[in-house]
C-alpha cells in the first residue's frame, strides 16, 4: 500500500476552505482528517498527516484513527518537516513507496532527493476534488442501478409478451 504524508498545517494554509476556518486550529485540523480520510481510503492510501507541536509543550503524540490514518503530532521544538524528513529517509529505504503533500519549495526537493514523490497542496486539493467527483458518480450510478432491477428487463422477449398480454386481457 502506498503511503501518503502530508504536511497538516501547509496544506491547512494553503486550502482556501480551511485557511478561513484556522482561527478554530482544532476545528481545520479535524476537517483535514476528515476530507484526507475519505480520500486515502478512496484512493488506497495509508494517510499519514503531521502537525507540528506548535507552541505546545510535550513529547508529541501518535494518534493511530485507523489501520490507513494516522495522526501524528511532533515533539516540543520539532517541526513537521524534520518529522516527515525522517520518515521519508526511514520508509523509502525499506523499499516503500512514499508521497509527500507539502508546497514547502526546500522540503519538496528532500523528498525528491530521498526518492520520494511530492504533492504540492494545490494539486492534492484538485485531487480530492476529483475523487470526491468520481465518488458522487459512483454512488449515482449504483443507485440507479439498484433502483432499476424490473421484471422487464430480466425476462425473455418472449415472456415478457406473454405476460403483458395476460396483464391487458385482466384489465378488461
Amino acid at each position: 500500500m502506498d503511503l501518503l504524508i502530508v504536511d497538516g498545517y501547509n496544506v491547512i494554509n494553503a486550502w482556501p476552505e480551511l485557511s478561513i476556518i484556522k482561527d478554530s486550529l482544532e476545528y481545520a485540523r479535524a476537517k483535514l482528517v476528515d476530507i484526507l480520510s475519505e480520500y486515502g481510503a478512496y484512493k488506497g492510501f495509508k494517510t499519514i498527516i503531521v502537525f507540528d507541536a506548535h507552541l505546545a509543550a510535550g513529547k508529541g503524540a501518535s494518534q493511530i484513527l485507523n489501520s490507513e490514518l494516522e495522526v501524528i503530532y511532533t515533539k516540543e521544538g520539532e517541526t513537521a518537516d524534520s518529522c516527515i524528513e525522517k520518515m521519508v529517509y526511514y520508509l523509502v529505504r525499506q523499499g516503500e513507496r512514499v508521497y509527500v503533500v507539502t508546497s514547502d519549495s526546500a522540503e519538496q526537493m528532500f523528498v525528491l532527493g530521498a526518492g520520494a514523490f511530492r504533492i504540492s497542496a494545490r494539486e492534492l486539493r484538485n485531487d480530492v476534488a476529483s475523487a470526491k467527483k468520481e465518488i458522487k458518480a459512483n454512488i449515482s450510478q449504483k443507485v440507479f442501478a439498484r433502483d432499476r432491477h424490473e421484471l422487464g428487463s430480466r425476462l425473455g422477449q418472449d415472456i415478457f409478451k406473454r405476460l403483458e398480454a395476460m396483464r391487458r386481457d385482466g384489465l378488461d
